[in-house]
This record gives structure tokens, C-alpha cells and sequence, in this order.
């Protein structure tokens, strides 16, 4: 079985409190990557609270974003409606950057995962998180990531993030 991990692909972090045109400019191809996997499909959130701000994360980056049930916590429509034509779709709220719940689902089927892709946001954040997490979780689990379909908060810790993840053994695919 090979999984896709979908990280983040919300709209705050597309075009809004935290977008970026680079993050905008990923999602046909993410979906268009979601439409044509085959296999097994989990898909993490960024999910905040009201009290955002008064969180550790908060205090260092003090912009509200994705605040459960707000639109800016919903999936980009795109990458949405091309989960919506999958059958094997698993999503994950997250607290943190990394996601254990992830990591651990993944993990209790580690002797049927042949490969993990990453795609999503952001390269230099969240995806290098999962990627590492899963890393850990699965250490004999070929990890990759697809450099086209994600993109960081500016384009050299995008192209930072996939050096660091190249380094820790996960497969960069694409342009660097």
C-alpha cells in the first residue's frame, strides 16, 4: 500500500492570514497529485483554538490561523473537492506542527506501507515535521517528498527545508 499525506492545505496558509502566492500557485497541482493517487489518502489540518494567541506558538508567530471551524481552517476548495472524489481518505486535526496521531496510524500498519509521499504546506514547517515524524515512527518505511507540490513560507526555507529533509533520508522529488 502506498500513502499520500496531504499536510495543511488550508486556506489561511493559501491565501489567507498566512498565504503566500507560491502556496496559491501549488494547489492544481496538489489536487491534480490527490486525483491521481492510488492507494490511501491522509490528510492533516492546522487546528487552533480561540486561544491562539496564548499558546506557545502563539506568542511566537501572533497571527490567527486556522481556528477550528473558521473558513480559514477549511481545506482549499480545489484540493477539497479532489478529496471529495476519493474513497480511502483519512484527516487529522493537528495541534502542533507534527502530527504522533498521524505517525502512529501509519505506524500500526507499517508491514503494508511499501512508500509515503508528502505534499502540502508549509515545506519548511509542517511538511518537514510529518516528514521527520514519520521518519521516526517508520524508520524502514521509504519516505518521499514531492518539492513541486509544496511549497514553504518563502522560496529559499522551502529549498532549506528539502535539503534538511534529504539529509534525515526522505527522498526529494521534483525541483529542489
Amino acid at each position: 500500500m502506498k500513502a499520500l499525506i496531504v499536510v495543511d492545505m488550508q486556506n489561511d496558509f493559501v491565501d489567507g492570514s498566512l498565504g503566500t502566492p507560491e502556496a496559491a500557485g501549488i494547489v492544481p497541482g496538489v489536487a491534480a497529485r490527490i486525483r491521481a493517487w492510488e492507494g490511501e489518502i491522509y490528510v492533516t489540518r492546522d487546528t487552533h483554538g480561540p486561544d491562539y494567541l496564548e499558546t506557545q506558538e502563539g506568542r511566537q508567530l501572533p497571527v490567527p490561523h486556522c481556528i477550528e471551524g473558521t473558513a480559514g481552517w477549511q481545506l482549499a476548495p480545489a484540493v477539497e473537492a479532489a478529496l471529495a472524489e476519493k474513497e480511502n481518505v483519512r484527516r487529522f486535526n493537528k495541534g502542533t506542527f507534527g502530527s504522533r496521531e498521524l505517525a502512529q496510524a501509519l505506524a500500526e500498519r507499517a508491514n503494508e506501507i511499501e512508500e509515503i509521499l508528502l505534499i502540502g504546506l508549509c515545506t519548511d514547517i509542517c511538511v518537514l515535521s510529518n516528514a521527520l515524524v514519520l521518519k521516526a515512527f517508520l524508520p524502514e518505511t521509504p519516505i518521499a517528498v514531492d518539492a513541486a507540490c509544496c511549497a514553504g513560507v518563502g522560496p529559499e526555507s522551502h529549498r532549506n527545508a528539502l535539503r534538511a529533509m534529504e539529509t534525515c533520508q526522505v527522498r526529494v522529488l521534483g525541483e529542489a
